[in-house]
């Protein structure tokens, strides 16, 4: 059970099936990169889906619009040092001039598609020119720019670039459940993004424990915040550093906390999404509980 956003939609209107993608909801969707398996992902990468979607799509193209202005270079670069063409101070440079920005070198982090060559998919869309513009993805050469392809979808693929989003965090308040004695840090309404998983809330609560923590429990879990330094950024409206304490924890470990929402348990690879779309139910802001494990 996964609450995502509507990103695209489908249809068959065509006598086939279409996938229309739409600025700027196409790009409502994010994922962990370590969640879709990529190697080398570190805990805290999110990955658009959409903007992942499209440069997959374009990967061919990006690498001939690379190929073609690197020819268009060395002829230029040939033309100065020859004294061939006239020089005009004035002359701004055009989208073309300065389509090879750096971030389209970057690598993608999911594979790029591989299409049919007996039927690959078509692109329908208007560039800035207005009226439908239809190729195969298999033709794109590199020439293409703004006066066929979206804006937008030049600034995703190109400059690494995506639109305002909203609902891109979601608003809770975290409390402790009635009668548990754990107490934390924190006041107020916190803010995370929607693919926030409960185990990082779990990590949240153990980080701003009133009750002081032990030399060597200090030590080691500040030489191992790796998944952990994000969920502060990511979580808490001011995160307050570990400091060792003079008082002995009375459990032989730390306290074993779980997230409650309505009654329920929640899973700690539940996201904050999905808790409030199947759990909460609720147009106000969501409310989360923390207690310590029941004795079993």
């Amino acid at each position: 059970m996964v609450s995502v956003p509507a990103w695209f939609t489908m249809d068959t209107r065509l006598g086939s099936i279409s996938v229309h993608l739409d600025t700027p909801q196409c790009f409502s969707a994010e994922m962990y990169a370590a969640d879709l398996h990529v190697p080398g992902a570190s805990e805290e990468l999110k990955l658009n889906i959409g903007q992942e979607t499209l440069r997959g799509l374009m990967a061919s193209w990006m690498t001939r619009r690379r190929q073609r202005s690197s020819i268009t270079s060395t002829a230029a670069n040939g033309d100065a040092e020859s004294g061939i063409g006239e020089h005009h101070p004035d002359r701004r440079p055009s989208s073309d001039d300065s389509h090879d920005d750096s971030n389209s070198h970057q690598p993608l982090v999911l594979p790029a598609f591989e299409f049919s060559t007996s039927s690959p998919p078509s692109i329908i869309t208007e560039g800035s020119q207005g009226g439908p513009w239809r190729k195969k993805a298999s033709e794109l050469d590199g020439s293409e720019d703004e006066k066929d392809l979206p804006w937008w979808v030049m600034e995703c693929v190109l400059h690494n670039r995506l639109p305002p989003r909203e609902n891109a965090k979601c608003s809770f308040f975290l409390q402790p459940c009635e009668g548990t004695s754990l107490q934390i840090l924190t006041q107020g309404k916190l803010s995370a993004p929607r693919i926030l998983r409960m185990h990082k809330v779990v990590n949240y609560v153990l980080e701003k424990l009133v009750i002081d923590k032990p030399l060597e429990d200090s030590v080691s879990e500040t030489t191992s915040t790796t998944g952990r330094q994000g969920s502060q950024q990511a979580v808490g409206n001011g995160y307050v550093p570990f400091r060792p304490g003079s008082r002995v924890w009375q459990q032989p470990v730390k306290p074993v906390v779980e997230i409650v929402c309505n009654d329920q348990v929640l899973p700690l690879e539940m996201s904050l999404a999905t808790v409030r779309a199947y759990i909460w139910k609720k147009p106000e802001d969501l409310c989360l509980q923390y207690r310590t494990v029941p004795n079993r």
